[in-house]
């Protein structure tokens, strides 16, 4: 309740006027029927009216019973007025409770989203997308559901319980005992059915979200599935986790259906009641007919919507798993500054003293990390898969912080440089690119939005993908599709570069960000890189010697350690890995020759 509490925290007067409304709307339901009983009682029969001062009056102003008797249809005429007047209250109540739930759905949908934003790197790498989407899609939904009916219907639930046992005891108490006798029953057979029904919808959200995962993942890979023709797998492996949300989404119907079906039996048997012991007393004279017939409308009244609190526990138990769900997501600490948070000026020096660092304890991939960058040098990095070469760019980028030794850019210790700042500062092209699904300029104006056309030329030209650009039929303008599928995967990379470049940071990173370019035009993209980075530090990530060989300084990695620092011309000439990979790589070229 208090987590439902703070939901409507903005939207509280919303939903007092939503329950004001229902509550007025439930009052004049229960007005009604008595109009009906004065109407055979007191109009058409001859019994004294029992009525409020003020209604007396009115009707002595009209003329009297005397003129309702020989004019019934100004008592058909207050009942059409009351019906509509409780249908204006009802279209308000579900008017303001429908505002008040798409004001929540749409702040959880935004603060999930900003929370998912600031998510560490970390969590990322873990947590499965299509489980995150579900929780801010169907969960999500599932919450303003409940927001926007069955809370109002909880307030008018409540209401007419209050008003019809009111009433009731106001009319006859002997009726009103014999009307609630099996109301406790459904009451505690609703509130198992609550516990049950929300243990499996548990299960049923949480196969939901494996469902869409395997979705998404499938569609992500879809040219891996069709190159290897492994379709009819992935068609088994879907049917398999389908099954398996069906079976549980059949295990919630037949809950519901037997809940509907036992609980439509014990309202008709408190009806039948109701009508027995009414007849029984209307015959004996202890009450009149008016009453039976206002008894009868009240117990319907009254049991319809305590039936329907089994709907209302229903969805507030999928509402109580969704939230659970969504809360889960929203109490992982997001990236905190455990630093100064400083925002110095970033040239490009960055030095590595004695660095050590794991993923997992008892781990290290990185272990005695030290060498100096200075600004406007370009250090190649290369080693063997699993050395820890990207590692060190995750470092650089904070998205993990080193456990030992001393990392510094232009002399500040890189823990006490806000994330923020020092990424703003750290342009990075990946190997596996990500493009939106845009054209070709949003895609690299993404890194700087306000540069001009100018500029964006000039990086594409830079990275040897102007030319390219410019013999499409749109140009600038041409749409790369989700992920830039339109595009070769060399093309991507050289639009990712374009992007990087438009942004003028002064510390540039290509982390295997050529391997889908040829050697030529990886050549043509290094030479101009080397001319407009000067004063650019440049950090290349690579396995092609021939990318790396004309770097100021190339550092050898091997299982998390230096194994060797100095240029090409020095590397090639004493044993080790970068002599090995280079005799193999000329060794190919010869061949290919």
């Amino acid at each position: 309740m208090k987590k439902l509490i703070a939901l409507t925290k903005g939207n509280r007067l919303l939903y007092i006027i939503a329950i004001l409304s229902i509550a007025i709307a439930t009052f004049i339901a229960m007005v009604e029927p008595m109009v009906i009983k004065i109407t055979i009682d007191s109009v058409i029969g001859n019994k004294p009216m029992d009525v409020p001062e003020f209604i007396q009056r009115l009707i002595m102003t009209i003329g009297g019973r005397e003129v309702l008797t020989t004019n019934l249809w100004i008592c058909a005429m207050s009942l059409v007025i009351l019906t509509c007047i409780r249908g204006i209250f009802f279209f308000l109540s579900g008017n303001f409770s429908a505002r008040a739930a798409e004001n929540i759905s749409r702040n959880m949908r935004v603060k999930l989203y900003d929370h998912i934003q600031n998510l560490p790197y970390e969590y990322h790498v873990k947590a499965e997308s299509g489980d995150l989407i579900q929780r801010c899609t169907s969960d999500v939904e599932t919450v303003r559901n409940f927001f926007a009916s069955q809370m109002v219907e909880i307030g008018r639930a409540f209401f007419i319980v209050i008003f019809a046992i009111i009433m009731m005891v106001s009319l006859n108490k002997k009726m009103m005992i014999i009307a609630m006798v099996i109301v406790p029953i459904i009451f505690i057979f609703s509130y198992v059915f609550f516990y049950r029904i929300k243990n499996t919808f548990e299960k049923a959200d949480a196969q939901e979200g494996v469902l869409t995962s395997v979705l998404q993942e499938n569609l992500n890979g879809v040219r891996v599935v069709k190159a290897f023709g492994r379709q009819n797998f992935e068609i088994e492996r879907y049917e398999k986790e389908n099954k398996k949300f069906r079976d549980l989404n059949f295990k919630l119907v037949k809950l519901e259906s037997v809940y509907w079906s036992t609980s439509d039996i014990l309202c008709m048997t408190q009806i039948g009641l109701v009508l027995v012991a009414g007849i029984y007393f209307a015959v004996s004279g202890e009450i009149s007919l008016g009453t039976l017939v206002v008894f009868n409308t009240y117990e319907g009244m009254l049991l319809w919507p305590v039936r329907q609190l089994g709907r209302i526990l229903t969805d507030m138990g999928k509402m109580s798993v969704s939230l659970k769900r969504i809360t889960k997501i929203l109490e992982v600490p997001v990236e905190k500054e455990y630093g100064k948070a400083l925002k110095s000026e970033i040239k490009g020096d960055i030095s590595f003293e004695n660095v050590c660092f794991e993923y997992e304890k008892g781990k290290e991939i990185l272990r005695g990390f030290t060498f100096n960058v200075n600004t406007g040098d370009t250090v190649a990095i290369v080693g063997p898969t699993g050395s820890g070469k990207s590692t060190l760019i995750h470092l650089l980028l904070r998205l993990y912080d080193y456990k030992s030794g001393s990392i510094k850019v232009d002399g500040v210790e890189l823990k006490d440089i806000e994330r923020k700042h020092i990424r703003s500062n750290v342009g990075i092209v990946l190997q596996e690119p990500f493009l939106y699904s845009r054209t070709i300029k949003e895609n690299i104006k993404m890194a700087r939005m306000h540069s001009e056309d100018i500029e964006i030329y000039s990086a594409a030209t830079v990275a040897a993908v102007h030319n390219v650009i410019t013999s499409f039929e749109k140009g600038y303008d041409t749409i790369v599709g989700e992920k830039g599928v339109t595009l070769s995967g060399g093309q991507r990379q050289r639009v990712a570069i374009a992007r990087t470049l438009v942004s003028n940071m002064p510390i540039l990173i290509f982390d295997d960000s050529l391997s889908a370019v040829d050697t030529e035009t990886d050549r043509i993209i290094r030479e101009k890189l080397k001319r407009k980075s000067k004063n650019i530090t440049t950090i290349i990530i690579s396995h092609r010697i021939s990318t790396v060989m004309d770097a100021n300084k190339i550092i050898v990695l091997n299982h998390g350690k230096i194994e060797s620092i100095g240029n090409h011309d020095m590397l090639i000439k004493k044993d080790g890995i970068y002599k090995r990979i280079w005799d193999l790589q000329t060794s190919l070229d010869v061949l290919d020759d």
